[in-house]
């Protein structure tokens, strides 16, 4: 797969250029590991981890294993940030695409309930965690090493990579899980759900070799070099940022959570309680990112035209206007509409989602930006990412209409909205405060 280079990529330097792929290389191979067990969860998870529980409280145990992931993140953004923002960016996503290739391949070789009893799902939550602790750490690392090693004032467009790793790590998932799903049911639980993630240990090794000829990124090199750097990240943040970070946790809300509407949640409903053909519905969200992926980068190079503050809230408020009829078309359980009323809500949704990491980077200065962001990102994750397939079910499952599901992820949409123009503003204040006494 192919990174779409738009014109500000073109002439940046090699080193920008190097560090924007592997910032992208690395976050595609973290999210395609995170996604497949978000698909495992959805398809066979509850069958093989929970056989006691009915199908309905199956798939909601499994997904509760799945948010044990989310719990895990802030932990991971609270240590590597401390780490990355004294010690580079660098070797903290080395260390964090090693932790999430071992317990993705460590996940693909678990012996199942009917195997080892109940210490099967008490390990399935174990290598979970620390799934959740890789991807937190992650996350930051590659957005700063991108955008800090960006041109001036193209730090957002080489965040949009970094961004470009949810659809191509989701890309890559349904392709595998496509492949494996064409064997019969039977064979597809024996050992066919192994082998996405016995996959990541090659991708692995490819990440690991592109991250390893990546330079430190200039900005923190600065900050090293000026003797600025912070003994304790996240108190210097708590301390002068915790407004920030509050309106950077609102601010991510549908950035973290949309992808679970529709990789997990939907294509649970879709294929259990609907009845669709779990290969249909495979190829459905296939669709769905390259959707994404394709439009991610040029709504990167509108919003840098007509302001990233007003495409994102434009983005949000146009996904609130399609959120009745996307959950409409998918309850048809036709394929063709069930495509379109994703595909739409995905893509006003991810134009926000493009700009989303630039605008956190912003948001806190470089001595504390790691652990900002990191902070923001994933304490997000744990409260709402983590439980938005869960809640989704649950609403489902008790008003027995596809209703209240509907309102759960428009207010969602709305509060995220309300939090991006407020920390927009905040910003903006805190950047002509810096400025101020250069100009006098």
């Amino acid at each position: 797969m192919t990174v779409p280079r738009p014109a500000g990529l073109a002439g940046a330097s090699g080193q920008a250029r190097r560090a924007g792929l592997a910032s992208f290389v690395g976050t595609t191979i973290e999210w395609y590991d995170f996604y497949i067990y978000g698909t495992a969860s959805a398809l066979v998870f509850g069958k093989l981890f929970f056989p006691d529980a009915s199908p309905a409280a199956g798939v909601l145990a499994s997904f509760a294993t799945f948010w044990v992931g989310f719990l895990a993140r802030p932990l991971g953004g609270i240590v590597f940030g401390h780490f990355g923002d004294r010690m580079g960016r660098k070797g903290t996503l080395v260390t964090t695409l090693l932790m999430m290739g071992a317990a993705t391949f460590l996940i693909g070789v678990l012996p199942t309930h009917a195997q080892i009893g109940v210490a099967a799902p008490f390990l399935l939550a174990l290598l979970r965690a620390v799934q959740g602790i890789a991807v937190g750490g992650e996350w930051g690392g590659a957005v700063l090493m991108a955008s800090e090693s960006a041109p001036k004032g193209r730090g957002s467009l080489f965040a949009m990579l970094v961004q470009q790793g949810s659809p191509a790590g989701a890309i890559l998932a349904t392709l595998v899980f496509l492949a494996a799903g064409t064997m019969d049911d039977a064979a597809f639980a024996a050992w066919g759900w192994r082998v996405p993630f016995l996959l990541s240990g090659v991708l692995v090794v490819v990440g690991l070799v592109i991250r390893m000829k990546v330079a430190e990124s200039s900005e923190f090199e600065q900050v090293r070099e000026s003797g600025e750097v912070v003994q304790l990240p996240i108190a210097e943040v708590l301390r002068t940022a915790w407004r920030t970070v509050l309106l950077g946790i609102g601010a991510s809300i549908m950035g973290i959570s949309s992808a679970y509407f529709t990789n997990t949640f939907v294509l649970s409903w879709t294929t259990n309680e609907l009845h669709m053909n779990r290969q249909t519905m495979l190829y459905v969200l296939l669709g769905v990112s390259v959707v994404q992926f394709l439009w991610q980068p040029l709504a990167a190079l509108i919003s840098e035209r007509v302001g990233e503050t007003r495409f994102m809230v434009c983005s949000l408020l146009a996904n609130v206007v399609l959120a009745g009829p996307m959950f409409l078309l998918v309850s048809t359980a036709q394929p063709v509409l069930v495509l379109v009323g994703i595909a739409l809500a995905t893509i006003a949704g991810s134009g926000y989602y493009a700009v989303l990491a630039g605008f956190l980077a912003r948001a806190f200065t470089s001595r504390v930006r790691y652990t900002g962001i990191s902070l923001s990102y994933q304490l997000c994750s744990t409260l709402i990412g983590g439980t938005t397939p869960f809640a989704a079910q649950a609403l489902l499952t008790a008003g027995g209409s596809i209703w209240p599901v509907v309102g759960f992820y428009a207010a969602l949409l709305l509060i995220t909205t309300g939090c991006v123009a407020a920390l927009a503003r905040a910003t903006a204040r805190r950047t002509s405060r810096v400025q101020a006494p250069a100009a006098l």
